[in-house]
């Protein structure tokens, strides 16, 4: 295993193992996602970032990026990782010097750039050799008309192929990143076997919130997201790790299947996306790898934007501060807003949970939906009025 993915596991076990549950994300997030550019070459009709063709002119600079990097490496270990995004962060004409600034400062990075022509055989061994051992890349679907058609382009699907095969052959830890949403939800169960058959590390599903050029149109109705996550449960029985965005009731899931398990009391439902799974890759016997780290946005999680504007996901479009003027973590711990959300302190059914901690439900489809980051979110498939229709327990 490479340095740098044992430096993100020490990361992630020093922050969930060695500080209390009530306060263990109140001092440093766990990931600090920066927004380097919003320049790309793709339009993706559910871009959270709205993202366009060139740069804007108030981006963060070198000299602020690598303030940035500093302000984290001051924080000691375990240091956050710093996923770098965009946009296209392949767009930044000074991405190598700040990947080496912080690898000289000991913060773990990992990239999340788009697939156009500038990600080849050349970039990827460059990005090998200034330090970055984790890369993630977004699919979309299982077919190439889904694919391309969600991204924008002719042949995306194909190029979006070859350069996880490359990233596999340099010696990457690989994700994918799939956003679940009407046009695909179908393809949930080719697309992870696809993965599977790719040999991919891990899987993130990001559940679509109506933001940027998301329309609530695309987003799932409770039932459907139940599906969904019954189906992540046994995909994460294949030898990826699977995780979800925007959808922290997933972690119950996993709590909920763990209790069934350990008590012999598993009555496992039947899913057509689960159906579907096996059919094409036969029963699996292997443990769950579900990670339930009790994150959240604001809550062990942080969004930097282009402009230096700090939200607490990239989801989320309510401005906190700017790093220009405050520091980062200044704005992590002391933002009332972001206090009140690691409190879990949430009107109506998300406050009244007793999985408040664990899940919290998504702060930024509250806010899309309601207008209000405290609200409940609408998307719960553990809402009072379906516990019966879910058979599940209160724990």
């Amino acid at each position: 295993m490479s340095e740098s993915v044992n430096l993100q596991r020490d990361t992630l076990r020093a922050a969930t193992s060695t500080v209390s549950l009530s306060n263990r994300f109140d001092r440093r997030p766990l990931l600090v996602f920066w927004e380097m550019t919003r320049a790309c070459d793709l339009a993706c009709r559910h871009c959270r970032a709205s993202a366009q063709r060139h740069a804007a002119p108030d981006e963060l600079s070198f000299e602020e990026g690598r303030n940035l990097i500093d302000e984290l490496a001051a924080l000691g270990s375990p240091r956050p990782i710093l996923i770098l995004t965009g946009g296209d962060c392949l767009k930044r004409p000074d991405l190598f010097l700040l990947l080496d600034h912080a690898a000289a400062r000991g913060v773990p990075v990992a990239l999340a750039p788009s697939v156009t022509p500038l990600l080849n055989v050349g970039a990827i061994r460059a990005l090998r050799e200034h330090g970055v051992r984790s890369v993630s890349l977004s699919l979309d679907g299982a077919i190439p008309a889904t694919h391309d058609e969600i991204r924008g382009v002719t042949g995306h699907f194909e190029a979006t192929v070859q350069a996880l095969k490359d990233l596999k052959r340099w010696g990457f830890h690989v994700q994918v990143n799939t956003t679940v949403m009407r046009p695909n939800v179908n393809e949930l169960a080719a697309i992870a076997a696809f993965l599977v058959e790719l040999n991919v590390d891990a899987w993130e599903v990001f559940f679509v919130v109506a933001t940027g050029r998301a329309t609530a149109g695309l987003e799932l109705a409770p039932d459907e997201i139940h599906e969904v996550c019954e189906f992540l449960l046994e995909a994460s029985r294949y030898g990826m790790t699977v995780r979800t965005v925007e959808a922290p009731y997933f972690r119950r899931y996993v709590k909920d299947r763990a209790h069934a398990q350990a008590t012999d009391h598993l009555d496992q439902e039947s899913s057509y996306l689960r159906d579907d799974l096996v059919a094409r890759l036969g029963e699996s016997h292997r443990g769950l790898r579900a990670p339930s780290v009790a994150t959240r946005d604001g809550k062990g999680v942080i969004f930097v934007s282009s402009s230096g504007e700090v939200f607490a996901s990239g989801f989320l479009p309510l401005s906190l501060g700017n790093v220009r003027r405050q520091g980062l973590m200044a704005i992590y711990q002391d933002h009332e807003l972001l206090r009140t959300i690691r409190a879990g302190k949430f009107r109506g059914p998300c406050g009244e949970c007793e999985a408040v901690d664990l899940c919290g439900g998504s702060r930024a489809r509250a806010y899309a939906s309601r207008g209000d980051p405290l609200a409940s979110d609408p998307s719960c498939p553990y809402a009072p009025h379906a516990a019966v229709m879910l058979g599940v327990g209160a724990n």
